[in-house]
């Protein structure tokens, strides 16, 4: 019996020192296997037309467009973009956006855009504001910043945001501040 033991006890012995000799990893390859890595599809000069039903709604053009393929897609435009919509009965041009940049999360239909965001209809009628979101699906931009709209007879400050329409035709500021012009025919 004592052959069969200290043959068990060296098969045991072996088994582990190999076990121990085939456990080393090299720390970066353990990491890189962890890592998920994100497909990232670049184009550049970009100009896309949003129709429905082959109306046409919009127009954008951007420098660079970057579509994130993660769990939550989105895609960026990180060096400015431009968006011209249109009247969807009319065909005619409506209003205008510029933004520096902008972020479209695919899954919620909305798009960020910050810095320097300027919204412009037929009218002249200009929107300013550092960061605006637009809602496709509604076709309302909105914000909690600070805006400034120009009108060709006065100056609206909005401390604490506002909601407009994608055409820019109606718009509610929230904390108005400034100088309005009211009809003398308006007041009670």
């Amino acid at each position: 019996m004592t052959k069969l033991f200290s043959y068990q006890v060296y098969i045991a012995i072996l088994c582990i020192a190999m076990y121990l000799i085939s456990c080393e990893n090299n720390e970066a390859e353990v990491r890189a296997l962890s890592t998920k890595t994100i497909a990232v599809e670049e184009g550049k000069q970009i100009e896309t037309f949003y129709s429905q039903a082959g109306i046409l709604k919009a127009r954008l053009t951007a420098p660079i467009m970057r579509r994130y393929q993660t769990d939550s897609p989105y895609i960026e435009f990180p060096q400015s973009l431009h968006v011209d919509f249109y009247n969807t009965k009319t065909r005619q041009l409506e209003s205008q956006m510029n933004a520096r940049y902008g972020k479209y999360r695919e899954s919620e239909n909305k798009v960020l855009l910050r810095d320097s965001v300027e919204v412009f209809n037929t009218k002249g009628d200009t929107l300013r504001c550092p960061e605006l979101w637009w809602e496709q699906g509604k076709q309302q931009f909105y914000t909690t910043k600070p805006v400034r709209i120009h009108t060709k007879d006065k100056i609206i400050y909005g401390d604490k945001g506002m909601i407009a329409g994608q055409d820019f035709t109606w718009w509610e500021i929230f904390s108005t501040s400034g100088s309005v012009l009211v009809a003398n025919d308006s007041l009670p």
